[in-house]
């Protein structure tokens, strides 16, 4: 029977699938129980990279009953030195020891908080401050950084005792460690296991406070609807302090009993490298990282027929992007929606669905969890496809913005709806789009402008890689927009000319950008998605070069 068609922007929870009654811990002692014998986790990095936690070699694997055996015993070191409950932050790379960490604190009930490794003292010492960890472990360097000197100085600001640790004593200390093991103690399903920090972007970073049944059930649930091979292999490179990797990628692959490939670093042959050599299944990365493999000369030379899955999300998914990612590594594409304060996918796109609702929606709502468009001014659902602010309710949501009661309740309203931020719509089958961020929103002259919506049409462009479209203050309008674009051929950029007739064909007038403004980088968050207010920033400073106005000549962009 067909599905019921909706008449407003309310998708009730669909209640087919269980939530599952686990924890961290849980989930891996399943694993070694079904599949002990089975390769679990492969470390990946660049050719000749030293190790970063004192090992002998950069090229090791683990199976099951091996990674199970590893986290115990980190398990067991850990309740040496802290009870549970206790808060340890771990701020380093993709490192296997990171993924064991993971494992380990969960089977100890301690709650792991996750630091981005390229932030600097002050903002690792909010970090350790605001969620009253006990513990820092640490790479001792990093790209170059002095990871240990930023530590000492990160913690000097500290009143009261934490216990600072090197990874590259991982070997010796933990690995090497054989001390008595009693019994672990009982974790519930609802327990604290991580608090994720937001970006930042604006305002202070806040420390979504994430439960174990939330991440276990939600990284088991996007695994279902892309249709993830039992015993497949996952490639990533999403950041492990991010709900992307440490949720997604270690506890998705973990469902599958599958083969975890931990790429150390982004580099797209690296990445492309491990597809073909591992002859992955299933490949994850935003956007950024898509674009990046899509565009390497070494491809045309490496197989990636094995991939059947590349799974993207956490920033917007040009659908033209959707198209040639299938189209040149003959696999099907999946997107995912959501935020880390929800454990972190609202919605996903089905491997089946028509061509167009995976190239321009985010799919339905995973099982569990109630969605709705909401009127920002009213809170109610609006009409189908009318646009409004994207809330959730669910098993998935965050337990609470750690110690930060005010943040809290500003997010979540009193009929315990999550407010999103972000826009979007809905139709009558439940399928979203989603159409901007309400802090992102241009406004020129009273009009309302969404920069997704523009950044989507210079996707399509064929000179174009990608593009970000931000709002600069106009004494006229308010604001004005800009547009910044990576080009295909950096050598020879499209012009500013050719881009306003593209868009002004898709677009109405005032959604047209006024000038015009070429990058090779872009500035990122640790989870791939480019930081808008600092594009904003350097446009405003003249950081970036104009565009060429026509071929023939230049001039104002």
């Amino acid at each position: 029977m067909a599905d019921p068609r909706l008449t407003t922007s309310f998708y009730p929870a669909d209640t087919s699938e269980p939530v599952l009654d686990m924890t961290v811990g849980d989930l891996l002692r399943a694993c070694a129980r079904d599949a002990g014998e089975a390769t679990a986790l492969v470390e990946l990095t660049p050719p000749g990279s030293p190790s970063l936690s004192g090992a002998g070699s950069t090229e090791r694997s683990w199976t099951y009953r091996e990674l199970l055996e590893e986290a115990e015993r980190c398990a067991h070191w850990l309740l040496e030195r802290f009870a549970p409950g206790d808060r340890i932050t771990v701020w380093a790379p993709n490192i296997p020891e990171w993924v064991i960490l993971q494992w380990g604190a969960g089977l100890a009930g301690l709650v792991l908080v996750t630091a981005n490794p390229a932030l600097r003292a002050d903002e690792l010492r909010y970090v350790l401050a605001q969620s009253r960890s006990a513990g820092l472990f640490h790479t001792e360097q990093w790209r170059g950084t002095d990871m240990t000197a930023i530590a000492g100085e990160a913690t000097s600001g500290i009143d009261r005792e934490l216990r600072v640790f090197c990874f590259a004593d991982w070997e010796v200390s933990v690995r090497g460690w054989n001390g008595a093991r009693g019994a672990l103690p009982d974790v519930d399903p609802g327990d604290p296991a991580q608090i994720q920090y937001t970006s930042g972007t604006t305002g202070t970073p806040k420390g979504a406070l994430l439960h174990h049944r939330g991440l276990v059930t939600n990284a088991r649930y996007y695994g279902v609807r892309a249709k993830f091979a039992d015993g497949g292999t996952l490639v990533s490179a999403m950041p492990l302090f991010h709900t992307g990797g440490c949720g997604m990628a270690v506890l998705g692959c973990a469902h599958m009993r599958g083969r975890y490939g931990l790429l150390q670093i982004f580099d797209p042959e690296l990445a492309l490298r491990a597809v073909e050599n591992l002859r992955a299944t299933v490949f994850t990365g935003v956007p950024t990282m898509l674009i990046a493999m899509l565009s390497h000369p070494a491809l045309a030379e490496i197989d990636t027929g094995g991939l059947a899955v590349v799974v993207s999300g956490g920033a917007s998914v040009p659908p033209e992007l959707v198209r040639r990612v299938e189209r040149t590594f003959g696999c099907r594409f999946t997107t995912v929606y959501g935020q880390t304060e929800l454990s972190p996918v609202v919605s996903q796109t089905s491997l089946d669905d028509e061509d167009t609702d995976k190239a321009e929606t985010v799919g339905r709502p995973l099982w569990n969890v109630e969605v709705k468009i909401a009127d920002v001014r009213t809170n109610e659902p609006v009409p189908v496809g009318e646009e409004g602010e994207i809330c959730a309710r669910g098993y998935q949501q965050m337990l609470e913005y750690f110690d930060m009661p005010d943040a809290t309740a500003e997010t979540v309203d009193a009929d315990g709806w999550l407010h999103t931020g972000d826009l979007g719509t809905m139709d009558d089958r439940g399928y979203m789009r989603i159409t901007g961020r309400l802090k992102d929103m241009i406004i020129r002259g009273g009009e309302n402008i969404y920069p997704r919506e523009i950044e989507e049409v210079l996707f399509d462009h064929p000179r174009v890689l990608d593009a970000a479209v931000v709002g600069i203050p106009d004494e006229r309008y308010g604001e004005v927009v800009v547009a910044v674009v990576r080009a295909e051929h950096a050598d020879d950029p499209p012009t500013a000319q050719e881009l306003r007739a593209h868009c002004r064909a898709r677009l109405a007038p005032h959604k047209t950008p006024i000038a015009w403004y070429l990058t090779d980088e872009w500035p990122l968050t640790g989870s791939g998605k480019i930081r808008k207010f600092h594009v904003a920033d350097v446009v405003r400073d003249g950081g970036y070069a104009a565009l060429p106005a026509s071929p023939a000549r230049t001039g104002a962009g």
